[in-house]
């Protein structure tokens, strides 16, 4: 890996063993990528596991998904590694793709301390759903906006539900305070999916068998830790033109400019 990384995978005595792997670390540049959460398999570090935030997508097209997950799998019997990588627009996710290859998802749940905090319970269920889910969701489509509002969504077919199983986890970064919400939302059909996207005439409507516990209850609980916490900065409509960020090179990490 390139001295840029605040990770490093131990990869310089070893070759990658197929051209998909040489072509991933290729895509690494130096200082583009910040670790949010990492694990290596011991006693010997044959595996490691991080979730990170692509810095340099930015400032590429607009939307783009900005975390990347990343899977290494060294063989040092052969001095070879593989290495895997994979965009999401959240950070669960790109935890369940890894989850997915054989890191235990304690391991890597727990973000660095430094970042911005779920605003509630609710938001917690949510996370730990996606992030335990395995191939429940085929994702559909994403988007990011690091502007007002703060946001991302991923839509999603949620395998399991046969009554409204498109999916929306809706993910909102609140300003002026270090702290972000998840909220899932369930619909009929992709068409009615992007119209709510589109209009936002309405809150997400809740999933069928609303399955968090005491969700109305984590729902107020959340509005009111909101009410009485730092006061929000007013949000520009959806068609308010965006404005690039104040510095170059920082970035909203779920909320938080780094």
């Amino acid at each position: 890996m390139n001295d840029g990384f605040d990770f490093e995978f131990d990869l310089d005595e070893l070759a990658p063993a197929d051209d998909a792997s040489a072509e991933a670390v290729e895509r690494f540049w130096s200082g583009d990528l910040r670790a949010l959460s990492r694990h290596h398999i011991t006693p010997d570090g044959s595996h490691g596991f991080v979730v990170a935030h692509d810095q340099s997508v930015t400032w590429g097209a607009l939307g783009e998904p900005e975390i990347m997950a990343i899977a290494v799998a060294r063989d040092l019997s052969r001095f070879t590694f593989t290495l895997e990588t994979s965009y999401h627009a959240t950070v669960p996710f790109a935890q369940a793709w890894l989850v997915e290859r054989g890191c235990p998802p304690e391991k890597i749940a727990k973000l660095y301390d430094d970042l911005v905090k779920p605003a509630d319970d609710l938001t917690v269920q949510v996370e730990r759903k996606i992030r335990e889910s395995g191939t429940r969701y085929e994702v559909l489509d994403t988007y990011t906006s690091d502007f007002d509002p703060s946001e991302t969504w991923t839509l999603t077919r949620d395998s399991r539900s046969v009554e409204a199983p498109i999916r929306i986890f809706h993910e909102e970064w609140e300003s002026g305070a270090d702290r972000y919400t998840m909220c899932e939302g369930a619909f009929a059909d992709v068409d009615s999916a992007r119209s709510w996207l589109d209009d936002r005439d309405g809150p997400l409507p809740e999933p069928p068998g609303y399955r968090y516990a005491d969700g109305a209850v984590l729902r107020a609980r959340a509005a009111l830790s909101r009410s009485v916490g730092p006061p929000a900065m007013p949000k520009a409509g959806l068609d308010a033109p965006r404005t690039p960020p104040a510095e170059p090179g920082r970035r909203l990490i779920q909320g938080r400019l780094m």
